[in-house]
């Protein structure tokens, strides 16, 4: 009996007169009351059926590749780069300059400013809070007299093309909710991720890569870090093809993605020609729509193996390029090597990519630590920035750079004049953007004397208003993309967020 023969023998014996006529009374029936209550849940476009208003007040040239059925507004950027700085950056040493705090230095934070904040079990148990003045000296730079500390030469350069907000704030105190919360709009696990809502409501262009690729830098030697699990760029309700599509530095950058010695590419189309047929039985059979992702993710694999080689081969750049990104750019999985892999998916049409560069986590030794970091991250973020832009590129190219948290004006341990250590601060922490519709060369927001909590009310930027603010930007309506699962209507930014206007072209 043929392998074809036996699969459709064994999904037939399933199909008991029991088993039968329960899964069609409640499909049939399930199917009827659907079609009387929403009859756009039967025109192919789940969007429309999770919320009706998209429908309305679309332009029609505006077109998606997605479930929606249109944007719901122009878009300003096609396509998002996010530098991920996990472990959560300090403010304090790179972007928010506070120079009173020398005069400060090992006094105890005064209780009017940390006003009962709640604080991790790693200096819970400290007597004292002694205050940590960053040990790096900041200058000015850009047409706008930009502070950028001198750990970021390259990033200064570029100033002008950046959009630097510097009152993030979450509730999240520690690293996976803040991580998972940033990345789904939720604390809890088990949400889709912003990669995953863009797959699922606008699609991509190229047809041969993912609409969502997740990239992860090597770890310096000696880093402080945490995990990072799938769930981070997963679907989560969503179907599974819109999942981030991790590429890997060593050997095939996706699994089982080369064909195996004495099988050709014709046999292997054969194969999944197969395949994709007993799936569509199996479909018919049993209608789950996981089964429809699989035949999609199997294609997407068969593509991608002409589509990877050629987008990993960094034959045609050339040496000026090379260069620009820094001596590292040779070495798959570098920092460098995946900024310079971002703008080539970035011109293939992926939607999203997401670099990874873990190792920001200093409770201690923060000076050495930081120093060591930034060697491997400042001049490619800078020559992403100058690449984009001299291939016209930037303009509709969002890049975001951040973490999940920023760092305590007061010390973890023990602090000298040449060392400290921090806690986690969700209260105020530093973000910036460039091109993608975000308007250059500008601050936004001011934090106080302490970096500690954010001067004005009106300039304060949730995780929320971050997811919604980069939806708008590639012509979403972040309360209008949602998908129905368990009985209610999911998105992105909850029931919060709002677009920060300020900061837009």
């Amino acid at each position: 009996m043929s392998l074809q023969n036996m699969v459709y023998e064994q999904l037939r014996q399933q199909m008991v007169r029991r088993y039968f006529f329960q899964r069609s009374a409640a499909g049939l029936g399930g199917a009827a009351l659907a079609s009387l209550l929403n009859p756009q849940l039967f025109s192919g476009m789940p969007a429309l059926a999770a919320n009706p208003e998209v429908s309305s007040a679309v332009p029609p040239d505006l077109s998606s590749l997605g479930a929606l059925p249109g944007l719901h507004h122009a878009p300003k950027a096609k396509r998002v780069i996010w530098l991920f700085m996990a472990d959560g950056p300090s403010q304090l040493d790179l972007f928010d300059y506070k120079p009173k705090m020398v005069d400060w230095f090992d006094k105890d934070l005064p209780d009017s400013i940390r006003n009962g904040q709640r604080i991790t079990t790693m200096t819970s148990g400290q007597s004292r809070f002694p205050i940590a003045p960053s040990v790096f000296k900041f200058n000015q730079h850009g047409q706008n007299g930009t502070y950028i500390s001198e750990l970021l030469p390259h990033l200064a350069g570029v100033v002008d093309d950046l959009t630097i907000v510097k009152t993030m704030y979450t509730e999240a105190i520690n690293h996976d909710p803040a991580i998972t919360f940033i990345q789904t709009g939720s604390e809890l696990p088990g949400r889709p991720s912003l990669g995953a809502w863009l797959s699922y409501g606008i699609g991509s262009p190229n047809q041969d890569l993912p609409a969502f690729v997740v990239l992860h830098s090597k770890i310096a030697a000696g880093a402080q870090t945490q995990a990072l699990f799938s769930r981070l760029w997963g679907s989560g309700f969503l179907p599974t093809k819109h999942q981030g599509v991790a590429l890997r530095s060593n050997g095939d950058p996706v699994l089982y993605l080369s064909n195996p010695k004495g099988v050709s590419s014709q046999s292997r189309r054969t194969m999944l020609d197969g395949l994709a047929e007993l799936n569509q039985q199996h479909l018919q059979e049993m209608g789950d729509p996981e089964i429809a992702a699989r035949i999609a993710q199997y294609e997407m694999a068969f593509r991608m193996q002409t589509s990877v080689p050629d987008l990993v081969d960094l034959k045609d750049e050339s040496k000026e390029t090379l260069e620009m990104y820094g001596p590292e750019v040779h070495e798959p999985g570098t920092f460098a090597y995946n900024c310079l892999l971002a703008r080539r998916l970035a011109e293939r049409g992926v939607r999203f990519t997401q670099i990874f560069l873990r190792g920001w986590d200093h409770h201690g030794g923060l000076p050495g630590q930081i120093r060591q970091l930034v060697k491997s991250a400042d001049q490619p973020c800078a020559a992403l920035i100058k690449d984009l832009k001299q291939r016209g590129m930037l303009d509709d190219t969002l890049v975001v750079w951040g973490g999940e948290f920023g760092r305590t004006i007061y010390s973890q341990g023990t602090l000298t004049k040449e060392n400290y250590g921090r806690d986690h601060h969700p209260r105020c922490f530093t973000m910036w953007f460039a091109g993608g519709g975000m308007k250059p060369g500008t601050v936004y927001g001011e934090t106080d004397d302490f970096s500690y909590n954010i001067v004005s009310e009106n300039q304060k930027m949730h995780i929320h208003d971050l997811n919604a603010t980069i939806l708008h930007l590639l012509g979403i309506n972040h309360e209008r993309l949602t998908y129905r699962s368990q009985g209610r209507d999911f998105r992105l930014t909850d029931v919060e967020g709002n677009v920060i206007r300020e900061i837009l072209a």
